[in-house]
């Protein structure tokens, strides 16, 4: 098998370039037949994983974080459209969140990825898919989407330069309660089902944690082909404090602010206000109207 490794230097503010040693020194321990390319700008893993597919590539690693696996997801899909060859995704989990991973079980660090990649057990995984009136070409996403608070916390984190990890997540969202806080008024189709409220958070779950550490959906699971939707009304400031700790817990669940769904496909109108939306931690849209998402059941093999 000829494998293609797509390092996203830049994951972990940096951190995870200083791994591709360890990264190629496992691998050929394991005498894997691989090429390992860096990625050079926002989207380049995108085109790379699209490339790996009409290149014949058997599996694609994704070693970064959500973002970096995000995009050689979105790559991998979009080849389907040109190619026949579907690769198979792996991941080196070296970013900050590693939110994917956790709803897959599996372990952070280049040393048990490899372990994994090279014992070659495989499994089919649902994919997400947003069409937006800000991302009209739509967008695949694994993990998660996020429309509202935790997509405006995850623009405040990127700018927080330290600390990092789980931390600036944390902080973000600290911050945001008291920056974020007029929720749109949203009308949601979920399946058969119709919601109209103002709306704090939306969370669209095919994984179980969100930043690093927010477990909007702690009972989701990554191949039952439906979608987990946390739902947060809105509610005051001090009562977003009581929320926050719980969200960790994942036993939000349990408060009368929160609807937690299942559905194959929904549909969001924001009646009052705009959508900041973000699919794997990664900010797509600022301030959308209007969003269509569903869900494609066992979409992508995966090693794990």
């Amino acid at each position: 098998m000829k494998y293609l490794v797509i390092v996203n230097p830049t994951s972990r503010r940096g951190k995870a370039a200083e791994q591709i040693p360890q990264i190629e020194r496992k691998l050929d321990e394991y005498v894997l037949d691989f090429d390992l390319v860096r990625t050079q700008k926002v989207g380049h893993a995108i085109q790379l994983a699209s490339q790996a597919a009409t290149s014949g590539y058997d599996v694609v690693i994704a070693a970064g974080g959500d973002g970096t696996i995000n995009e050689v997801v979105n790559g991998l899909m979009l080849a389907r459209k040109t190619t026949e060859n579907q690769p198979t995704l792996g991941i080196i989990s070296i970013g900050t969140g590693n939110d994917f991973i956790f709803g897959l079980a599996q372990k952070q660090g280049v040393t048990p990825a490899c372990a994994l990649i090279a014992e070659n057990k495989r499994r089919r995984i649902d994919i997400g898919h947003i069409i937006a009136d800000e991302a009209p070409d739509g967008r695949y996403f694994a993990n998660g989407l996020g429309i509202g608070f935790d997509a405006a916390g995850g623009v405040l984190a990127e700018k927080i330069i330290w600390p990092r990890g789980f931390l600036s997540y944390l902080i973000a969202a600290l911050q945001n309660i008291f920056l974020y806080y007029s929720a749109p008024t949203l009308k949601m189709n979920i399946d058969e089902e119709v919601i109209e409220m103002p709306s704090l958070l939306v969370s669209v779950m095919n994984g179980r944690r969100v930043a690093g550490g927010f477990q909007t959906a702690p009972n989701a699971h990554v191949d039952d082909g439906l979608f987990d939707i946390c739902i947060a009304e809105e509610v005051s400031r001090p009562r977003m404090l009581t929320l926050l700790p719980l969200f960790l817990k994942g036993t939000q669940i349990n408060e009368p602010e929160i609807q937690m769904k299942q559905a194959k496909k929904l549909s969001i109108n924001a009646l009052q206000g705009s959508m900041p939306i973000h699919t794997d931690g990664e900010v797509i849209c600022q301030q959308s109207k209007v969003a269509t998402i569903e869900i494609f059941p066992d979409a992508l093999e995966i090693i794990g």
